[in-house]
């Protein structure tokens, strides 16, 4: 039910998700990426509480192989859950257990993973993957959206998708970006809309965060 990749930015250290389901809501449940440390998409028959579980893991030192290995072997249910991950310094994992619905694939390279179940071709993967590798200098939400774009392009899921979600994280301690539509009939669309509003004001909601006296103005009545 289910397309996402996860990915770092090289140049710049960024770490992100995007994901898109015919499940409501999803980047709620399944995206989930921490500064410095990591990107994981958990997902299929959802667990969400392996994403933290693998970001803890990797905070802890280890590889993103090694911590999605330790985190699995103490999970529950661990053939029905599908996660892809990678770390901070660009090594990749995925798990795609005996269970994983429908047709699922997988693909891998550095910096980058990608995962789907249900999916209408298996290359939709290897797709999300080659987009996300085009532009290596391009703006991390950038690579991401053109990802989606790619898998939903490749084919996507066999049935219509309903929701989808961006997370992307840098040297601060939140989310730079955080966007989600959580229901529609068309969620990718919606999503990139979002994303075309919110790349050129994303900067400057953390300089508010860190120097309000220095921030520059929102540009709404009474603000000066």
């Amino acid at each position: 039910m289910t397309f996402s990749l996860v990915g770092r930015c090289s140049r710049t250290g960024q770490l992100g998700a995007i994901v898109t389901s015919s499940s409501p809501s999803v980047a709620s449940r399944c995206a989930w990426a921490r500064a410095g440390v990591g990107a994981v998409c958990t997902q299929n028959v959802t667990d969400p509480s392996l994403g933290p579980q693998v970001l803890d893991a990797l905070e802890s030192g280890l590889d993103a192989g090694a911590a999605l290995a330790h985190v699995l072997a103490g999970a529950t249910f661990p053939e029905y859950r599908q996660l892809s991950v990678v770390d901070a310094r660009g090594r990749t994992a995925v798990h795609s257990g005996v269970h994983t619905l429908g047709t699922h694939r997988t693909a891998t390279a550095t910096n980058v993973s990608a995962a789907g179940n249900l999916l209408s071709d298996p290359g939709v993967p290897a797709a999300m993957v080659a987009a996300f590798e085009a532009d290596t200098e391009a703006d991390l939400g950038d690579r991401l959206i053109a990802a989606l774009i790619a898998g939903e392009t490749a084919g996507g899921e066999e049935g219509p998708v309903h929701s989808c979600g961006m997370l992307v994280v840098d040297e601060v301690p939140w989310p730079v970006t955080d966007l989600r539509v959580d229901w529609a009939e068309e969620p990718v669309p919606s999503l990139v809309e979002a994303w075309g509003v919110w790349k050129p004001q994303a900067r400057d909601y953390v300089t508010r965060a860190l120097d309000p006296a220095g921030a520059p103005s929102y540009g709404v009545p009474g603000d000066e």
